[in-house]
């Protein structure tokens, strides 16, 4: 790789890279994104590579592991291009049939695509698949083409394209004009409008300026940002040094949580890829402008992602919050003005000088413009990630993209914004979802997780696992935060217990009231989420708790009762066998019985009965 010491060294090395390659010649991506690896993916990869060779593919064939697919729920991926053939749970076993039947033969796998869990339709193409055609990709356009590893990869696509209108074309002001008109909003969680925070953070008259990268990405069930880090390192890089330019920054940090290694590799190697080519580092393309980006690895606080706490921890400091104002446009990153954006934020940034400011605020709704990246994980048939227009409902994502629910059973509630996020009951599976209207029915977009629950689910356990969860990461800083989540967290484990009372709902929304209006940061203001959200819509499954001490989903096992009907029980003695408390008895081939004194409801009794005597209730 040149170091390209000006724009038309680079638009030649361009040229030159793409008349080297072939559109037309068979590609094979394997998808080592985070849901492909732990699956085998460079074990499929590996075993390409020696049937490749065996079979005399090399040079006629491209192999590249890729980043994420998506679909990460028919892992490992592999995608055959150009004709876009996209086989699921590819183990190296299958290998050589991939190889003799489509590389070598021209034909597919039948076996290895993707079948539609309703219909059982099988899709040949990538583009048949509901789960891809129902979305919009800019961010995630090319985490499955190429390899995350490969700057040439990068440029072929395009990549570092938009730093010849930025810096050749266009002053710091007119950059950040154009980010303002494009309507972009912070995709971390507070979807604050990024043109105006950078136009804050470059009106101040400090010389010295930093630009921040928030990778800490915490959320049960969430990563996307985890994914673009891995899959398309590069595109961050060059959202970062347009914002650097923007505001006159001369330094930029990768925070990025230690939990993963493979983004910060890949963070690594791309970094060092660019300053050896002359995107980072002094006189950038001989513009004039100097930038560079370090990593800073965070050590799995989640109050770190919020951006005091980041700052603070990037600058050798316990990861606390701090009072806003002043806010980190202002005074941030040991005291000088600092912007910082999440990961898909920066991502964004190159796509709109690329495309122009119009072009992205076409996209999108009125308020939140472009399109957004979930995580869509929990009860649902397709788990992965998916990127479509802000606005899109509730209903296209789980049903049309996800393929509804598994089993038959019911659609309950979806928790949007991880678990600081409300969750949303079925009456709003219309809803679009945009940062106003999940604010309206209590709930927050968040970073982008989205969680599906069936039926099964019992809201009051779902808000009392998140409660504990916060619990856990507090920082325990402020009184409000530290000993409102404490008391929460004592009321649910009374509720889910059999302790609960009436006045306890009430006590709850007063704590809940005093968290949202007098904790320091976002963790303890929007703590409140999953407890006034589930209070609100399913109230009926507190009072169950309270009154009947009755949990009607049947999780909340100290509310069970297990029972054993003499009608449908052989006396086989499985269930007698397995209690660990000596709880059941009688004798073999009659009914036997349950003492209530005794048991623990473990549930074991329930599981290894085959004759379903067993009842639950």
């Amino acid at each position: 790789m040149p170091k390209f010491e000006s724009l038309d060294h680079l638009n030649e090395y361009r040229r030159q890279l793409r008349a080297r390659r072939d559109p037309a010649q068979p590609q094979v991506l394997v998808c080592a994104g985070p849901g492909c690896l732990p699956l085998g993916s460079e074990e499929v990869a590996a075993a390409f590579r020696a049937q490749m060779e065996e079979r005399g593919l090399n040079g006629k064939v491209a192999l590249k592991t890729s980043g994420c697919h998506g679909l990460c729920a028919r892992g490992v991926r592999v995608l055959i291009r150009p004709q876009e053939i996209a086989y699921q749970k590819v183990t190296p076993g299958d290998v050589p049939e991939i190889v003799e039947t489509t590389l070598v033969g021209g034909g597919v796998v039948e076996r290895l695509l993707h079948e539609e869990p309703e219909t059982h339709a099988r899709c040949q193409h990538k583009t048949e698949i509901p789960f891809y055609r129902g979305q919009q990709s800019l961010v995630l356009r090319k985490l499955d083409v190429i390899d995350p590893e490969s700057l040439d990869d990068y440029l072929a696509l395009g990549g570092y394209r938009s730093l010849r209108k930025v810096f050749f074309e266009m002053t710091p002001d007119e950059v950040i004009d154009a980010v303002e008109r494009s309507g972009l909003r912070g995709r971390g969680g507070g979807g604050f409008p990024t043109g105006r925070k950078w136009r804050i953070c470059r009106d101040t008259e400090e010389p010295v300026k930093f630009v921040i990268c928030n990778g800490d990405e915490g959320d049960p069930g969430a990563f996307m940002d985890r994914a673009v880090m891995e899959g398309d390192p590069h595109a961050v890089i060059e959202g970062m040094i347009i914002g650097a330019y923007a505001i006159g920054a001369r330094r930029g940090y990768i925070y990025v949580r230690h939990e993963y290694p493979l983004a910060v590799k890949r963070l690594t190697l791309a970094i060092q890829q660019a300053r050896e080519a002359g995107f980072l580092g002094k006189n950038i393309l001989r513009s004039g402008f100097d930038f560079d980006i370090q990593i800073s690895q965070g050590s799995g606080a989640f109050v770190c992602g919020e951006e005091t706490a980041l700052i603070a921890s990037i600058e050798g400091h316990i990861g606390e919050p701090m009072p806003r104002p002043p806010y980190p446009a202002i005074s941030g990153l040991f005291g000088q003005p600092t912007i910082i954006n999440n990961v898909e934020t920066w991502a964004n940034v190159p796509e709109i000088i690329n495309m122009g400011p119009e072009w992205f605020a076409a996209i999108g709704t009125e308020g939140s413009k472009g399109t957004k990246v979930f995580s869509l994980v929990g009860a649902i048939h397709h788990s992965g990630l998916v990127e479509v227009p802000m606005g899109t409902t509730l209903r296209q994502i789980v049903f049309d993209l996800g393929g509804g629910i598994p089993g038959g059973r019911a659609f309950k509630a979806v928790q949007t914004g991880g678990p600081s996020g409300g969750c949303i009951p079925a009456q709003f599976l219309d809803l679009p979802v945009d940062y106003d209207s999940l604010q309206q029915v209590g709930s927050i977009m968040g970073s982008g997780g989205l969680i599906v629950m069936d039926e099964t689910s019992c809201m009051v356990d779902v808000a009392r696992y998140f409660i504990g969860f916060l619990y856990e990461e507090s920082c325990g800083k402020c009184t409000p935060c530290r000993e409102g989540l404490k008391q929460l967290k004592k009321i649910y484990e009374d509720i889910t217990h059999g302790r609960g009372e009436e006045h306890h709902l009430t006590l709850m929304e007063d704590l809940c009231a005093a968290m949202a209006s007098a904790s320091i940061c976002g963790l303890g203001q929007s703590a409140v989420n999953p407890v006034l959200s589930t209070l609100k819509f399913f109230r009926h499954e507190y009072e169950a708790h309270i009154r009947d001490k009755k949990c009607p989903a049947l999780v909340c096992r100290p509310l069970l009762t297990y029972t054993i009907d003499p009608e449908a029980c052989t006396g086989c003695l499985a269930c007698v066998r397995e209690c660990p408390v000596g709880a059941i008895s009688g004798v073999k081939k009659e009914a036997q019985e349950i003492d209530q004194e005794l048991c623990i409801k473990c549930g074991l009794c329930y599981e290894v009965c085959q004759f379903d005597a067993v009842r639950r209730e």
